[in-house]
This record gives C-alpha cells, sequence and structure tokens, in this order.
C-alpha cells in the first residue's frame, strides 16, 4: 500500500475518532439537558421565580437567590476587570523582555490558576473576612462585627481573585495579537506609551478581552465552594440591600435543597428547577456578553 493511501486511511481514522468522541460529549450533554428539563421544567412558573423560599425548603421560590446571583456576579466581574485588564497591559506593554518581575507574575497567575476553588473560599474568609473586615470594624471603634463577618462583597471579592488569572491570560493574549506596526505608527506620530495603549491597544484587543471576562463570568456564576465561608447563606427570603449583608446564591440552593431539606422528595422538583433557573441564568449572562463581544468586534458602540 502506497504512502498516501497510508495517509488517507490514516486522516479518515483521526476523523471517525473525533466524531465518535464529539459524539459521546453531545450525548452526556443532552442527556444531562434532559433529565435537567424533564424533572424541573413542571415546577417553573412565575411564583417559583418571583417567591422567597419556604423555611421547610419544600416550596416557595428562588428569587432571592437569583437575585442574590446577579448582583454577586456584577460585583465580581466589576473587580476582577481593572484589575486583570491593568495586569495584562503591564506584562504585555510595559514588562522588558525577559524581565523577572514578568517571569515571576506569569508564574503567580499560572499557580493561581490551578488552586482548588475550596481553598479560594478559605483565604477568602482569612484574609477578607477575619483580617480586613475585622481590621475596619477595629479602627471604626464597632463592638459588633459589621465589615468582619461573611458578606456579599467578600464573596464576590474573592470569587474576583479565583477568575483572575483568566481575565489576565486572555487580555495578554489579545493585546499581543494587535498589530506592532500599528503600536510604531502612533509611537512615530508622536504619541505616548500611554496614548498608544489607550488609542490602539485596547480599542484592537477589546474583542479578546471580553472573551475572557465571558469565561470568568461562565465560572464565577457557577462556583459555590469559595462563596460558602465568605458570604452565602442557607436561607435568607430577604434581599440584600447593602454590600455587607449575607446573601442567597443558586448554586448553594441546590447544594442545600439536596442535602439539608427535611423532606428531600418534596424538595426534588424545585431541586432540579433550581438548577434549571442556574443554567437559563448562565447561559442568558454568557449571552449578553457574546453579543457586546461580537459587537465590539464590528466597531459598534
Amino acid at each position: 500500500m502506497s504512502a498516501p493511501a497510508i495517509g488517507r486511511r490514516g486522516d479518515r481514522l483521526v476523523h471517525a475518532l473525533t466524531a465518535a468522541a464529539v459524539l459521546v460529549v453531545l450525548l452526556f450533554l443532552l442527556g444531562l439537558l434532559g433529565m435537567v428539563v424533564a424533572e424541573g421544567a413542571p415546577a417553573l412558573s412565575l411564583e417559583f421565580l418571583t417567591a422567597a423560599p419556604t423555611g421547610d425548603m419544600a416550596g416557595g421560590g428562588v428569587w432571592p437567590a437569583i437575585y442574590g446571583t446577579l448582583v454577586m456576579t456584577l460585583l465580581m466581574t466589576a473587580a476582577v476587570t481593572p484589575v486583570g485588564v491593568a495586569t495584562a497591559i503591564y506584562l504585555s506593554e510595559y514588562a522588558p523582555r525577559g524581565s523577572r518581575w514578568a517571569k515571576l507574575i506569569r508564574v503567580a497567575v499560572a499557580n493561581l490558576a490551578g488552586v482548588p476553588s475550596v481553598v479560594f473560599g478559605l483565604f477568602g474568609l482569612g484574609f477578607f473576612v477575619l483580617f480586613v473586615g475585622a481590621s475596619m470594624d477595629q479602627l471604626a471603634g464597632l463592638e459588633r462585627p459589621v465589615w468582619g463577618r461573611p458578606s456579599l462583597l467578600w464573596a464576590a471579592l474573592t470569587l474576583s481573585i479565583l477568575t483572575l488569572p483568566v481575565v489576565i491570560v486572555t487580555a495578554e493574549e489579545a493585546m499581543r495579537a494587535v498589530p506592532q506596526d500599528q503600536r510604531e505608527a502612533a509611537l512615530a506620530l508622536g504619541a505616548s506609551r500611554l496614548q498608544v495603549v489607550l488609542g490602539v491597544v485596547l480599542p484592537g484587543a477589546r474583542a479578546g478581552i471580553a472573551t475572557g471576562l465571558i469565561l470568568a463570568l461562565s465560572r464565577g456564576a457557577g462556583e459555590v465552594a469559595p462563596i460558602l465561608f465568605t458570604g452565602a447563606a442557607n436561607f435568607l427570603p430577604e434581599l440584600p440591600d447593602d454590600p455587607r449583608d449575607m446573601f442567597m446564591h443558586l448554586g448553594y440552593h441546590v447544594y442545600a435543597l439536596a442535602t439539608q431539606s427535611p423532606n428531600v422528595d418534596a424538595a426534588r422538583p424545585l431541586l432540579f428547577a433550581t438548577v434549571l433557573v442556574l443554567l437559563a441564568l448562565t447561559l442568558g449572562l454568557n449571552l449578553v456578553a457574546i453579543v457586546l463581544r461580537s459587537r465590539l468586534r464590528r466597531g459598534q458602540p
């Protein structure tokens, strides 16, 4: 058999194995979504989406959990975006080639990406709640803890650290993809380094930066372990009106329904309906971010 024939047969085998792997993944995904929809859709209603849960975890709705998840995700995004983009700007535009600081930062980012999420929760509890918050209470002379307790603010900041590596890596890659000729042309016209970054690099990389924010949004909205210690409440029907308040979260509410409900069978429809709402909320946030990225890629405001 000739070498070209062997190569074509090898290509067909690789294509067949790849198609089989994709099919397996799709089947598992469809099976998972089908089970969630079949179990949860009958329990969905306007009352379920707008009411607060009942104390026995067997009735009511999930509006406080939806609200808490949305607010926490928005706070997380607002916290991680400036820090992540600023770090990427330094690594891409200001750090000298072979800089020890740049290498150290990249090693720290890589290690940060490999830390288990529950460790971030313990870090958030120890640093934000017990150190930063308690110190603020002490400086203010407060007898009862106001800042030094789990809250929406500390949970969002903890998740911002968890998602920081994703934003830094994607933003840096997007900035490096901007053609060097554009930078040199702007410098030749008399622009400063800062003007080049703000007027050339960031506009050219904004679609890639938006991609990183989408990935961070997806991961942060569904994480539960980091917020167990930093702000999530098992049962809190009132909506948080202050960043220092605790909050309900859809992911944590799923855990509570599955493990802490006194009547697991009665809570089963609510459990799957909550999972369905969480998936829909995450998908909705991603769709909004994808539309925004598409508009930025086309140069629209």
